[in-house]
């Protein structure tokens, strides 16, 4: 049984992708160029599996370079997780150094904040922490 050919926009609909960035995903090759019935792109589960993979890593966070890597040990035949251990790896240590950052600026904006409602401070608080030097 053959499986049914669809249209970009199709693609896009069961992906949630935005055409075209299915197009940019063809172009740096994430995913791979689609075949064509004349000048219509044609995909298949295939295609909507590998960027419904893409789509969800984007989700998470990770770069186009770290999805590629992941998709070459995913389609390498023998899965390797240690190569995928370290990406992840890489990746959480990341996040957690941006999560350490927003938690300083969380911290100093509710400061700011306070000393606006207080309304005990000449000018404003918000305004002075934006222009002090660091």
């Amino acid at each position: 049984m053959t499986e049914t050919a669809i249209a970009i926009g199709e693609l896009s609909r069961r992906t949630g992708c935005n055409i075209e960035t299915i197009r940019y995903y063809e172009r740096i090759g994430l995913i791979p160029r689609a075949a064509r019935r004349g000048r219509y792109r044609s995909y298949g589960g295939a295609d909507i599996a590998r960027l419904s993979f893409v789509r969800r890593a984007r989700e998470l966070g990770f770069t186009l370079e770290e999805i590629g890597a992941l998709l070459a040990i995913a389609t390498a035949g023998r899965v390797d997780c240690t190569e995928a251990r370290a990406i992840a790896s890489s990746h959480l240590a990341g996040i957690r150094k941006r999560l350490a950052d927003l938690q300083r600026m969380e911290r100093v904006l509710a400061t700011t904040v306070q000393a606006c409602d207080r309304g005990d401070h000449a000018g404003c608080p918000l305004i002075d922490t934006l222009s002090a030097e660091r």
